[in-house]
């Protein structure tokens, strides 16, 4: 049975008719978690509602 990001994978290359060498699989798999983990910590960060965006500055 396929892990939930390898079929992800699967998916995103059919979609965008990306060919992907099966050696990279694995560096695929590996970035994913990464960026998976990362996004979880900043979606668990609790802010209070009346936290405000920050500002835009431009030059």
């Amino acid at each position: 049975m396929a892990e939930p990001l390898d079929d992800y994978i699967d998916a995103v290359t059919k979609a965008l008719a990306l060919p992907v060498e099966e050696a990279w699989r694995a560096s695929i798999r590996a970035n994913l978690e990464v960026s998976l983990r990362l996004g979880r910590l900043v979606d668990e960060f609790a802010l209070p509602d009346e936290t405000e965006p920050a500002p835009v500055f431009t030059v």
